[in-house]
């Protein structure tokens, strides 16, 4: 979601931020701006559109400043609403949704302050100016006080040119200490570098910069100590080498992937504390959003599959909000790319309080997750810089699989997951294999809709696919469980209209051909994704691409392969930015 950086030390400011910004554009905006202290007064530049607009901003000569990518939430996107947002002797950024904008508003017009955007954010900016005494600090945490939602904050003050305030609260936040000054960003990207010692701030904390220090405050106004992160920064400074967008080298990563997460997995420092929680499990509830949703569907089948046990996949913001009954050893596995998904992070606390047992599934070390869970299991995907997730969710199918077994062990039914450890070579395989679906890109590029069948395990792999699709090609599309296309959505089916199959069980090859014929005999094009090379010269299938066969259960982490380079070719073909699709963020750290 939105993106914050900020800087106060030796250098010139302007050119720092606006660097920071473009290491955050993967995050999804669509405005931008910075502002600066300069000679007892504030140089901003806002700018509808990329970070490329405030080329000119770097001019600017001080050296105390913030800068924001934004995602519009309160307000269109507009120069007027990007941030900073400045009023009296406040300039300040924000990440996140203010829930209480309303009243706290109407009281900031009784007073006779006027307004100038549609954001919640200038809200706190008045908030902020009206409790200001001379102390920016002491200001930032009478007016987080007010606040309901999500927030990370940082504020300058004219009064103060050498200090940054910060407030965080359910959106990350990031300090960086070095040489030349000191750094803020939503994400280490924006400020990792050689010697730089990294903060993370934790739940309801504060901080305040200068140029040489960085001091740390509890809630409650207590100073505390924190450590460094470790981080890797060859892995925070991505680069495409040699491909034309960061998607298409990550699904080249994704065997690498799977044999890194593999390797993360078998040296698992608390395995044995693990192995002792899962011997004990009666309910496994996974809790996730999006793509990280449909690796939990995968996992559900696995686990049930395997070690017997009841198995409940809930989308996060709705688990968060219905009172979900967790008994006795439950153990709630939140599953997220970023660890900082904001409804999942949400999912997880109500779990914890509940008595559940936590067990993080993410790709980023020092994310909140992380920090909130019993156990923490990594995937060692690296840093994904496009918005459609690819790589990740592959060696989140990985984890999770590796965790059925591990379940499956624990409750005495034996380990029969060899065959998970041939992965990384049967994915190199199937993105070969991949490439065939190139040819089908002028059959989906004028279709008015587009729809993945399939039964059990390929059900979960054609949910993915068809998120892929709508998510960067914005064709819209559907997954569906090829027995249910005849209880309505067969209605849908007309000349020309692409369906895509995806036939991995033998066990279920013929009930999902059943859905083929139905789709056929209405005219659709049928495409075939499958591990079972008798079915590709079926009359019915247009075109078809063969994967190895890994199992029924196991085969989305090879399947949903083909179907994430449709979606790429497609929207190539299309015209659009893989990397950057409209109205998308790569990590949603609001509501």
């Amino acid at each position: 979601m939105c993106g914050i950086v900020g800087y106060v030390g030796r250098r010139q400011a302007a050119p720092i931020l606006l660097e920071g910004l473009k290491k955050l554009e993967y995050r999804g905006y669509d405005s931008a701006g910075i502002a600066v202290i300069e000679k007892h007064s504030f140089e901003v530049m806002k700018r509808a559109g990329s970070v490329e607009g405030l080329s000119a901003a770097k001019n600017f000569l001080g050296r105390t400043g913030i800068g924001h990518t934004r995602w519009a939430t309160h307000g269109t996107p507009t120069e007027e609403n990007a941030h900073p947002h400045i009023y009296g002797r406040i300039a300040l950024v924000h990440n996140g949704i203010i829930e209480n904008m309303k009243p706290l508003k109407e009281e900031c017009l009784k007073r006779g302050e006027s307004f100038t955007s549609e954001t919640d954010t200038e809200i706190v900016a008045h908030l902020l100016d009206g409790y200001y005494e001379g102390d920016l600090l002491a200001a930032l945490q009478k007016t987080a006080a007010r606040l309901v939602g999500s927030f990370a904050l940082a504020a300058l003050s004219l009064e103060e040119p050498g200090k940054i305030a910060l407030a965080r609260r359910a959106s990350p936040l990031v300090v960086g200490r070095g040489e030349d000054g000191t750094y803020l960003a939503s994400d280490i990207p924006a400020i990792a570098a050689e010697g730089m010692e990294i903060y993370a701030l934790g739940e309801n904390e504060f901080a305040l910069l200068d140029g040489k220090s960085a001091h740390f405050y509890a809630e409650d106004g207590r100073e505390i100590e924190k450590k460094p992160l470790e981080y890797s920064l060859e892995e925070d400074v991505p680069e495409k080498k040699g491909f034309r967008h960061f998607m298409r080298k990550e699904m080249s990563e994704i065997p690498l992937s799977i044999a890194n997460t593999q390797q993360i997995i078998q040296s698992y420092p608390k395995i044995f504390e693990l192995r002792e929680v899962l011997c004990h499990a009666e309910y496994i509830h996974i809790v996730a959003c999006g793509t990280a949703y449909h690796s939990g569907l995968c996992a559900k089948i696995a686990i049930e599959a395997r070690a017997r046990i009841p198995v409940e996949v809930a989308v996060a913001s709705e688990y968060r909000y219905r009172d979900p009954v967790i008994q006795r050893n439950t153990v709630v596995i939140a599953v997220s790319q970023s660890g900082e998904t904001a409804d999942t992070l949400a999912a997880a606390e109500l779990a914890k309080r509940s008595g559940a047992t936590l067990l993080a599934v993410t790709n980023v070390r020092y994310s909140s997750l992380a920090r909130l869970a019993d156990f923490v299991l990594f995937t060692a995907a690296g840093r994904e810089i496009a918005v459609a997730a690819t790589k990740s969710f592959n060696a989140q199918l990985v984890l999770l699989y590796a965790l059925a077994e591990e379940l499956a062990s624990a409750k005495g039914r034996g380990a029969c997951g060899a065959e998970l450890l041939s992965l990384p070579l049967l994915a190199k395989d199937a993105l070969a294999a991949s490439e065939e679906v190139r040819a089908w890109t002028p059959h989906f590029l004028g279709a008015k809709s587009v729809f993945f069948l399939g039964r059990g395990a390929d059900h979960c792999a054609a949910l993915e696919g068809s998120l892929k699709l709508k998510e960067i090609s914005y064709l819209p599309s559907e997954g569906y469980p090829a027995g249910e296309l005849k209880h309505g959505t067969l209605a849908l089916i007309e000349k020309g209209t692409p369906v895509v199959a995806i036939l991995t069980s033998s066990r279920l090859a013929e009930k999902t051909m059943n859905a083929v014929h139905e789709t056929y005999a209405r005219g659709a094009k049928v495409f075939l994704v499958t591990s079972l090379p008798e079915y590709r010269k079926r009359g019915e299938i247009l075109s078809s691409v063969l994967i190895p066969d890994i199992g029924e259960t196991y085969s989305p982490v090879l399947s949903v392969i083909p179907l994430q380079a449709l979606a790429y070719y497609v929207a190539v073909a299309r015209g659009n930015d893989p990397d950057k699709p409209r109205n998308l963020a790569k990590s949603v750290t609001v509501e």
